[in-house]
């Protein structure tokens, strides 16, 4: 849904920004020139964090990943606090403040990667003069550096005290903590706070594009029951067809629905059916036991659905809960959803803010940035925040391609380039504020 304004804060922005001069030219020069001069520095901080495992579920790296950060921002002037994980069953989360003043802008990154301690992809190493390859190096470690960097930047030159930041960086991106309610608080929290939401993941990975809408991404599971009996007599009145046949009705008017309709997307990814089925929801794992000449007695399907705005979500439960609820004979089925991430809808505010991001661009020499295609773009935990804030955008981050896979190289020419857009463009919301 659209957001409505705070205050009047956004709209003398969004005007003064767009009337921004070049009198400032100098110190953005500075800006670039600060970020070019200290470069091996960040790329130092970006080799040690890399080549520290912090997948998920891997807390102690987490946790060492966040200390080096959190020095950094420590040795800045924020103030920082480690917000313990241990209730909703992570490491937890890095939350830097700074500022009471001006537009308040929340920077979100995150500490965990998607590789388990004992993945084999453990170290950075580089591939040539411009790429470099690494677990979580571009989701996004690369992008958590240009948070720091483009803040020692400003803060060295003495430009942070015409805004207030504060700086999330979560432990639990790749596989969120449950409750969501618990893990989720700290974003939640400082969202509600914020004017302006900038998030520093990778997105498809161009430099020439930046987010102003993700999809949502929340789970689903049908569950469905049939009369189990020898196979002989199936089709009959008395038997029906069973759980399977009926999984297969459901499924597939699943998507002769929804296939194509707006941004809506679903999987089915995991199932089982038989006589019996067991679920090891820890593992996710669903196994089914069977013969072929009895009928199907029990089925679990396991899923996920993507949509773009909360509107879209709400149809397609509508529709998948009015196919699930005309059974086939002498069948039933239960359809479930659970917790996830919401949509970052597209609002105007939000392509007002990737304007002002593309103008710093441009200023640059770095040409355009255009949205990118929301099907190009997973769910990312500035979704938890797009709806409490004015205006939100994402993928800002390292670039790079191979995200969550063995093939996950940087980019390196970005590197500096998106520091100097982050950095220039937090300077000028701070100066278009003053005017």
């Amino acid at each position: 849904m659209q957001h409505i304004i705070k205050s009047t804060l956004l709209i003398s922005l969004l005007f003064l920004f767009s009337h921004t001069t070049l009198a400032n030219t100098t110190i953005e020069k500075e800006i670039a020139q600060y970020i070019d001069k200290n470069l091996a520095k960040s790329k130092a901080m970006l080799e040690k964090t890399v080549n520290i495992n912090s997948g998920t579920m891997n807390f102690d790296g987490v946790k060492k990943v966040g200390a080096i950060y959190q020095a950094e921002f420590d040795a800045m002037g924020f103030d920082t606090q480690w917000v313990d994980g241990s209730k909703f069953n992570r490491a937890g989360h890095l939350v830097a403040s700074y500022g009471n003043s001006g537009p308040k802008i929340l920077m979100i990154g995150h500490l965990d990667t998607v590789f388990a301690k004992d993945d084999a992809f453990q170290n950075y190493s580089v591939v040539d003069d411009s790429h470099i390859a690494g677990p979580g190096i571009t989701d996004m470690k690369g992008g958590d550096v240009i948070i720091i960097a483009a803040l020692q930047a400003l803060k060295a030159l003495n430009l942070l005290d015409n805004v207030s930041i504060k700086v999330v960086m979560t432990g639990d991106e790749e596989s969120s903590g449950r409750p969501l309610s618990l893990s989720k608080k700290a974003l939640v929290d400082a969202a509600i706070w914020a004017d302006i939401a900038l998030g520093f993941e990778d997105a498809d990975g161009d430099i020439k594009t930046a987010v102003v809408a993700r999809r949502g991404s929340i789970g689903w599971q049908l569950d469905v029951v049939g009369k189990p009996a020898h196979s002989s007599q199936i089709f009959t009145d008395n038997v029906g067809y069973g759980a399977i046949f009926e999984t297969a009705r459901i499924l597939n008017s699943f998507r002769e629905q929804l296939a194509g309709v707006g941004n809506i997307t679903f999987n089915p990814g995991l199932i089982a059916g038989g006589t019996e089925v067991q679920i090891q929801p820890e593992n996710s794992i669903v196994q089914g036991f069977g013969k072929t000449n009895v009928v199907a007695k029990e089925v679990t399907v396991k899923g996920g659905i993507r949509t773009l705005t909360s509107n879209e979500l709400a149809q397609a439960k509508k529709v998948m809960q009015d196919i699930v609820a005309d059974n086939l004979l002498h069948t039933s089925a239960t359809l479930t959803f659970a917790d996830g991430y919401p949509p970052m809808s597209p609002t105007d505010q939000n392509y007002a803010l990737l304007k002002m991001y593309s103008d710093v661009s441009e200023s640059l020499g770095y040409g355009p940035v255009a949205p990118v295609n929301p099907r190009n773009a997973g769910a990312a935990d500035i979704s938890f925040a797009a709806d409490h804030v004015d205006m939100a955008i994402d993928g800002l981050g390292l670039m790079g391609d191979g995200g969550h896979t063995k093939d996950e190289v940087a980019d390196m020419s970005t590197f500096a380039q998106n520091m100097h857009k982050a950095a220039i463009l937090i300077y000028r919301l701070g100066e278009s504020y003053t005017q």
